[in-house]
């Protein structure tokens, strides 16, 4: 059974393949590291013995299987070969996790007419892997013609079979020449622009027959269950199920109030999470329904309206001039668009959209995204101007689109790889594991005390109720709750509270947005300088004595790209024969497209002048062209043409303003010990000068630009460190022989690294082992390219970094969402392109996230803590009570759960953050040497106490014993259950305040005023019920105890539980850290980029200067 993701070679078991999701779809699935098919098809004696199972069983493994269906698929079906399966099982494994998810999925077939289609011979994803779910044969063996699986009936009928699956919304058909299942988006890749033109003639009626339903409709569905379907998913929840065997167990055991009572607390939770559930994918759908009726072309020059369900790939569209919602994916290829990407980016500054040029340039929706209409944008306004209408060729559909992608990773999100929730499954199953004992020991008590036996398997089996809170996961979900209301408040949006708690354990965050742009500052070259691009209004006394601006025509555009990093225009001026091209972007690519003539003499050092001093800088060039000032000759021009013999006009300069915000964000991170990094598009040294302004290196820091040279000729790929103070240092621009000359003394302190997109890709190809070096270092990344902003994310969590990035979701998107913690600075309320949205458009919401993700993990330790004291309290009380033969009642159950326990669990996670960032962070694990030594030691300080209050109890001279021949509650009130549950119920509210602790991540308690009230209020009515019972003395079955004496013991004996409880928590607090590391060596962090930073303080690295081969 193979688990690479690569592709595969040699012989592989039939029954098994490889499946590797498309990372463009998805970036999230980046994390995926591999993914393991398997096919099972029908077996009579197997299903014969799977209905006797099941009916021995009494149904049972029905619901078993609803949890984990794999089980049901393995014990029903027989594997098979992939060609041959009704039934697949697809495993998933996390990158950073050993284990595997599986899913089942149905293998569905349609009839299709005779044909084939077409699959590139080199279908491989633009990461190099293999999106294919590979059988038995190799991929070499591909060939360009893929016939569908054609079974024999269907061969007589001159029909084929298509074979396919759905997963996560994506579809996957079966090849039968090269037994695989493939992404049905293989079938277009390796497409040219060429390809894409020729589809502007429209398809056939058969043609789009054959790929509607290869390609299945163009609807991305959102599933909305009904009601009853919730109920009955809620129902069989293994919480519910629990809930539902406590509640069995209760009525059997005479306890009515208390099962009546869970049981209404269910039934509401049940109605809420279903009426929730159903308007979230109610809300989910509307937001995502699109159906409108589209113009496409169909060859000869007809036109035809189709609803946009039934667009396929290929489908070319007439777009209306006054715009309207995309309903799919698509390459325009005549006249252009203005679009509002918004409810993909979060940015609703308009686009501008141009007609994709003709070549043999291999299409891609990411680098060719100026010319891509995406789906679920809206066109504001379309223009034709070469021929009557705009035209756009369909390239994907449903779940393959960019909208589509967004769907499924909120419907499906990446599972959260967090040590707490490992350790709180772990914590659960531990204790289950002392509830086993426990029931063991219940057994023996109970038989030894002649209980029958009926009643001994009802109080075995209820002491398991009481040792694991099926509260519990209500509880943990309060606190996330709680901290996704205190962000909203203050203008940031999350639409994954999960995360929240990760943000509490981020070791450094990536930013993009640290400045705003001011006016243009200077102008060089004298004349040449085009400083101001719109001439001033003028006044109306100059009227008349100047001549006025002349008005200009667009002719043709070709838009910025961030790859080629500039943008170019061709306009005609008024009364002109012949027009200009201009051009603009960064200053070195513009001065390497320039005559050199025009290029003076002093532009590096002028260039370097300006970013030194931190200003934006962007190279204007232009020249005249030699056609006709007219559309049709301008529409002809390729970019090349139009690049070539340029004149360099001059630079325009912007001042870069550090936001107000900025510094102390970034100082307040620093002090902390996280990492700031910036990853930027801007100059390599307007990026160097911004971050020493801003402090992300300090002033007496030492900062290296890394600057890589790709392997030439026989020449192979090298790198050099330069120190930022050289003047060879500069944007990349590099004179060996200085470089080489130019030493630096090895410095014991830590090296700050700034290194350009280019040098990036460059040691990604051809220094792997140096990466992670540079990484650990790296500070500032300049000139980064969209998808090398994600790569950088994806590879600081492959050194186990917890990542957190901030940027504007324009050019962020995949970055925003492939970190741990994403933040998106965007004006709307909430938007899908990352977990947290920020409606302010400054780095402030940093910390915040940061306070309130330590303030939540804080709080979500100290609730699980108290659940589980509060379920050991009450195992400790259960098991004195059942060793004498009687138990708590029914109302005092009801009075400890639902009274005091609910009202504390849910009231002391309203505690807000701290008001400052400091240096510790929160624990991540909860099977740790301080979360079990505090559960152990008030476990045995609460067990003490009630001991000390029984025996107390027992020694008084007024005591008389109870009947142990009558079990419980019939031998109820008694002095010995009065005395347990008085004791006992003070005990939860100790437990609460000791385990609520301020400092360092969370306000003092005496902030959270209705906890404070509740803990007053339950412990008066507590003090109460000892001293003078009154009339709730009959509801609660207590024993009236005359002795006063005695009570004020009792209260002592609370008093010291209450000390005692705090002084343990004050004592592991400062104490046990010291004590364990005076115990045990400080052991070597398995984190590898703490491993990295303990090998770069014995070792500094970068060396001195000079290349590195």
């Amino acid at each position: 059974m193979s688990a690479d993701s690569s592709p595969l070679v040699g012989n592989t078991p039939t029954s098994y393949g490889t499946l590797t999701i498309e990372t463009s779809l998805d970036p999230l699935n980046s994390s995926v590291s591999s993914v393991r098919l398997s096919g099972y098809c029908g077996s009579p004696w197997r299903v014969i013995g799977y209905h006797v199972v099941v009916w021995v069983m009494a149904g049972i493994p029905l619901l078993l299987f609803r949890w984990k269906p794999a089980w049901g698929v393995w014990l029903r079906l027989q594997p098979c070969n992939l060609a041959r399966a009704e039934t697949l099982v697809i495993e998933i494994r996390d990158k950073e996790d050993s284990s595997w998810q599986r899913h089942t999925v149905q293998v569905q077939t349609e009839a299709i007419s005779e044909g084939s289609l077409e699959l590139p011979p080199q279908a491989q994803a633009e990461d190099g892997r293999s999106q294919a779910a590979v059988g038995a044969v190799p991929e070499g063996a591909w060939k360009d013609t893929t016939p569908l699986h054609r079974r024999e009936e269907a061969v007589r009928g001159q029909q084929q079979v298509l074979r396919y699956y759905l997963f996560q919304g994506q579809r996957y058909v079966w090849i039968e020449t090269q037994q695989a299942f493939c992404h049905v988006s293989l079938l277009d890749h390796g497409r040219t622009c060429d390809d894409i033109h020729h589809s502007r003639l429209g398809l056939s009626l058969q043609d789009q027959t054959v790929k509607r339903t290869m390609y299945g409709p163009n609807v991305i569905s959102v599933p909305v269950k009904s009601y009853p379907q919730l109920l009955l998913d809620e129902a069989l929840n293994p919480y519910y199920g629990f809930q539902a065997f406590s509640i069995g167990l209760w009525l059997a055991d005479h306890y009515y109030w208390y099962a009546l009572c869970i049981f209404l607390v269910s039934s509401v939770s049940i109605c809420l999470s279903l009426y929730k559930t159903r308007k979230q994918s109610q809300t989910l759908r509307d937001m995502v329904k699109l159906s409108v009726q589209v113009c496409v072309c169909r060859p000869g020059g007809e036109k035809e309206w189709v609803d946009s369900s039934e667009l396929v790939p290929g489908d070319c569209l007439m777009l209306p001039q006054e715009g309207g919602l995309m309903p799919c994916d698509a390459a325009l290829v005549a006249g252009e668009c203005m679009v509002n990407e918004s409810s993909l980016t979060g940015e609703s500054i308009p686009v501008l959209k141009t007609a994709l040029l003709e070549g043999p340039v291999p299409y891609c929706p990411e680098t060719h995204r100026r010319h891509t209409l995406f789906c679920g944008t809206l066109i504001l306004q379309a223009r034709a101007f070469v021929g009557p209408h705009v035209l756009a060729v369909v390239t994907r559909t449903g779940f393959c689109t960019a909208k589509g992608g967004l769907v499924s990773s909120i419907l499906h999100p990446r599972p959260i790889n967090f040590k707490f929730y490992k350790h709180s499954m772990k914590f659960v199953a531990a204790l289950s594991v002392l509830a086993l004992l426990g029931t063991i020991y219940s057994i023996f008590i109970l038989h030894r005390n002649r209980v029958p036996v009926n009643e001994i398997v009802i109080r075995a089996l209820d002491l398991v109720t009481v040792v694991v809170p099926p509260a519990l996961p209500a509880a943990m979900t309060v606190c996330t709750l709680y901290a996704q209301s205190r962000l909203q408040s203050q203008g940031v949006f999350c639409i994954h509270p999960l995360r929240i708690n990760l943000g509490g354990k981020l070791r450094l965050v990536c930013f993009d947005k640290v400045l705003e742009e001011g006016p243009a500052a200077d102008s060089a070259f004298g004349t040449q300088v085009l400083a101001v691009m719109r001439p001033p209004v003028q006044e109306p006394q100059l009227q008349g004595m100047e001549e006025p601006p002349l008005p200009v025509s667009i002719l043709g555009r070709f838009p910025f790209s961030s790859a080629l990093q500039r943008m170019n225009v061709v306009v005609a001026w008024l009364g002109a024969t012949q027009p200009e091209t201009y051009v603009k972007g960064s200053p070195e690519l513009v001065a390497s497209l320039c005559n050199p003539e025009t290029v003076p003499t002093n532009f590096a050092q002028m260039l370097q002048n300006y970013t030194a001093a931190g200003y934006r800088v962007v190279a204007l060039a232009g020249k005249p062209l030699p056609i006709a000032p007219s559309l049709e000759a301008a529409q002809q021009l390729t970019r090349d043409t139009v690049e070539q013999e340029l004149s360099l006009l001059g630079l325009l300069v912007m001042r870069n303003l550090l936001k107000p915000q900025t510094a102390p964000v970034i100082r307040a991170l620093r002090n902390t010990c996280l990492r700031t990094v910036m990853v930027t598009g801007d100059n390599l040294q307007t990026a160097v000068t911004v971050a020493q302004n801003c402090g992300m290196v300090g002033t007496q820091e030492r900062l290296v630009i890394v600057h890589a040279t790709p392997p030439e000729r026989d020449q192979p790929a090298s790198l050099e460190f330069l120190p930022v103070e050289s003047s060879v240092a500069v944007n990349g621009a590099k004179d060996s022989d200085q470089a080489a000359s130019y030493v630096v003394e090895r410095d014991p302190r830590f090296s700050h690294l700034a290194l350009s997109g280019f040098t990036f890709g460059v040691l990604m190809k051809h220094f792997p082992r140096l990466l992670p070096k540079v990484l650990v270092q790296g500070t500032v990344f300049a000139r980064m390219a969209p998808e090398q902003k994600t790569q950088l994310v994806c590879e600081l969590q492959k050194l186990q970094y917890c990542v957190g990035m901030c940027g504007d979701g324009a050019n962020d998107c995949g970055a925003l969402k492939a970190a741990d913690v994403g933040i998106s600075l965007s004006q709307a309320e909430a938007s899908v392109v990352s977990p947290f949205t920020s409606s302010m458009a400054s780095i402030e919401c940093v910390p915040m996230v940061i306070r309130e993700g330590r303030c939540s993990l804080d709080t979500s330790f100290s609730v699980f803590k108290y659940m589980a004291l509060y379920s050991l309290t009450q195992f400790m009380s259960v098991l004195i009570l059942y060793t004498i033969n009687t138990n708590l009642g029914d109302m005092q159950f009801l009075a400890i759960d639902l009274v005091i326990t609910t009202t504390v669990a849910v009231l002391m996670s309203r505690t807000g953050p701290a008001l400052a960032l400091g240096r510790a962070r929160p624990p991540g694990a909860l099977l740790s040497v301080p979360v079990l030594s505090s559960l152990l030691l008030q476990v045995a300080l609460v067990a003490g106490v009630q001991l000390g209050g029984y025996f107390l109890t027992v020694a008084q001279p007024w005591f008389v014993p109870l009947n142990r021949t009558v079990p419980a509650p019939d031998n109820l009130p008694n002095y010995e259950n009065t005395v347990v549950f008085s004791v006992s119920g003070f005990q939860y509210l100790i437990l609460a305040a000791a385990v609520s602790k301020g400092a360092p991540f969370r306000r003092p308690l005496y902030t959270n005023v209705p906890f404070l009230v509740s803990l007053l209020l339950l412990g008066s009515l507590l003090v109460g019920l000892l001293l003078a019972p009154g009339l709730l003395r009959g509801p609660l079955m207590l024993r009236n105890i005359a002795d006063n004496g005695f009570k004020l013991l009792l209260l002592g004996l609370v008093a010291f539980n209450f000390v005692g409880a705090f002084m343990l928590e004050s004592v592991l607090d400062q104490c046990l850290p010291t004590c364990l590391r005076w115990l045990r060596p400080k052991r070597a962090s398995k984190k590898r980029f703490k491993q990295l930073e303990q090998e770069l303080a014995e070792q500094p690295w970068p060396p001195p200067t000079g290349p590195w081969r």
